[in-house]
């Protein structure tokens, strides 16, 4: 199966990103880079949804109604005149759904990563979201997936060729950070390539996870 991060080096990939850092106003290669790190990320959080009965039910029906894929028919229309605002506000939603309240910890984990600021990190997960939703759509489809077990394959198979275990570990710590310190503690640590110099943590923190 295809793997997201070779659907986002797909022709309609680069199309994705090219409209999403038209309407953040970023550059493409650092849009490239905040989405071939959340896209994962996003997934790696359905799958977990995905996990119980009910999480696997309301993404399927979510997939069967209004994330269909047909999104992706007209992304010129899409990001021509700008992503409408209905757009946005369903990109808000989908994205408190699948990251409840570790949204703040992910954009801040991948603002590190990508050298963007976390505000425009977080507009460009709320501008990506529904058209991340519309291929899960589109793939789901193509496979005839209709129950559980199904979207569960789906989300597994999407993710099994776009990370290592080690990315995969680092998707579990950006998703597990509760705010205790101690995960956000690991997850800066690979930010910073594992390197947690000696007393200096604190005040790194502060430079990362704070404001800018």
């Amino acid at each position: 199966m295809t793997g997201i991060l070779d659907l986002l080096n797909s022709d309609l990939g680069k199309s994705i990103i090219s409209g999403v850092a038209g309407q953040t106003g970023q550059d493409e290669s650092k849009t490239s880079s905040v989405l071939t790190m959340a896209m994962p990320v996003l997934m790696q959080a359905m799958k977990r949804n995905a996990a119980s009965p009910q999480g696997a039910e309301s993404l399927l029906g979510a997939l069967n109604s209004k994330h269909d894929g047909s999104i992706l028919d007209n992304l010129s229309g899409l990001f021509g005149g700008g992503v409408d605002s209905n757009v946005l506000d369903d990109g808000g939603k989908i994205l408190g759904h699948v990251l409840g309240g570790k949204q703040q910890h992910v954009a801040n984990a991948l603002s590190q990563k990508a050298g963007i600021d976390a505000d425009s990190v977080s507009q460009i997960l709320k501008v990506a979201a529904p058209i991340l939703m519309g291929m899960l759509g589109s793939q789901a489809k193509q496979q005839n997936v209709n129950n559980a077990s199904g979207i569960e394959g789906l989300l597994g198979g999407l993710l099994s060729g776009s990370s290592s275990k080690n990315e995969q570990s680092f998707l579990e710590s950006i998703l597990d950070a509760d705010g205790d310190g101690s995960v956000i503690d690991d997850v800066a640590g690979m930010v910073l390539g594992g390197s947690k110099k000696k007393g200096g943590l604190g005040g790194l923190l502060g430079g990362l996870f704070g404001g800018k």
